[in-house]
């Protein structure tokens, strides 16, 4: 089986300013999801992979080139893929449009990795690819047991006041509908569906469960320092989170 692996980074940030760039808890964030791919890879010698990173930001290249030992393609991002509305769909698409030609293979699935989303586990990466190869689906992607729920304790405004999001008669949470956070670390796409640049929702999606790390996005810098408050107890904590950290000796130059 061959994979594509995809990270994808915008320059700068409308929340928290340079958010890619940023140092977490002694390294680069983005060397966290590096790290957690070459473990994987390490692990999973039967996998061939290529792995691009898709950005239009000269400083994250320049982290890339003189910061990690491995091979990693590098795709400047079009002007027109780095609007607010595009959808990173189309980012992936346009890695692995890019990716075929250059080195004319075709690839059995792509698998994004988040950029600012460090607290996976490599079990995390092998649920999903194993998920994915398993079942006929156009999207494989991870989620957590959702900490509210709509159709119990979750409120909107409307016209009378406020009410329920969803309508409903439920008295206590564990009579609800199971409800889950896409907490956006993992995706894994059939090619194909990509090709058909139809939205994450128009196929047919199956997830994996990940560890609930509070499914923090990072849009300020409270939300920063949160993570690394959970980062450092995962790290002190359990071993399979802190191999990602400690990998990041073996895959960085300094």
């Amino acid at each position: 089986m061959k994979i594509l692996f995809t990270i994808c980074g915008r320059a700068g940030s409308k929340g928290l300013k340079n958010k890619n760039l940023k140092e977490f808890l002694g390294y680069p964030l983005p060397f966290y999801t590096i790290s957690a791919i070459d473990l994987y890879l390490k692990n999973s010698p039967e996998i061939k992979a290529d792995i691009v990173l898709n950005t239009d930001s000269e400083q994250l290249i320049k982290m890339f080139d003189d910061g990690i030992k491995k091979e990693i393609d590098v795709i400047k991002r079009e002007q027109a893929l780095g609007m607010d509305h595009i959808p990173k769909t189309a980012v992936i698409l346009d890695c692995l449009k890019r990716m075929q030609i250059k080195y004319e293979t075709n690839y059995d699935m792509v698998v994004d990795l988040d950029i600012t989303s460090p607290l996976r586990r490599t079990r995390d990466i092998k649920n999903l690819i194993e998920k994915k190869h398993t079942y006929s689906t156009d999207v494989v992607f991870s989620v957590t047991n959702a900490r509210r729920n709509p159709y119990f304790n979750m409120v909107r405004k409307s016209e009378n006041g406020y009410e329920r999001v969803m309508n409903s008669t439920f008295n206590t949470r564990q009579e609800a509908p199971d409800i889950y956070d896409m907490n956006a670390s993992l995706y894994a796409y059939s090619p194909e569906f990509l090709e058909s640049e139809k939205g994450l929702f128009e196929g047919y999606c199956e997830v994996i469960h990940m560890q609930d790390t509070a499914v923090l996005d990072i849009d300020h810098e409270n939300d920063f320092e949160l993570m690394q408050v959970v980062g450092k107890y995962l790290f002190d904590k359990e071993e399979s989170f802190n191999e990602v950290r400690n990998n990041i000796r073996n895959i960085s130059i300094k």
